[in-house]
């Protein structure tokens, strides 16, 4: 069975929901519905056939001012 969280479990724990998707799909409740499942990027590669590429994040310039 999947792992279920409320919506304000996720988001008082959203490191420990992060950790629980990367390795099953968690469903997210609010008012005992459900409304989103949260899945590793791996995941949704998966399902997208492969299809996803995040972009490269550039870190190297300080953020702020241009």
């Amino acid at each position: 069975m999947m792992k279920s969280l409320s919506a304000a479990e996720a988001k008082n724990a959203f490191g420990h929901l992060i950790d629980l998707a990367r390795h099953e799909p968690v469903l997210i409740e609010k008012h005992n519905r459900p409304v989103v499942v949260v899945i590793s990027i791996e995941e949704y590669d998966r399902l997208m056939g492969g299809a996803f590429s995040h972009p490269q994040v550039d870190n190297t310039q300080p953020k702020g001012k241009a």
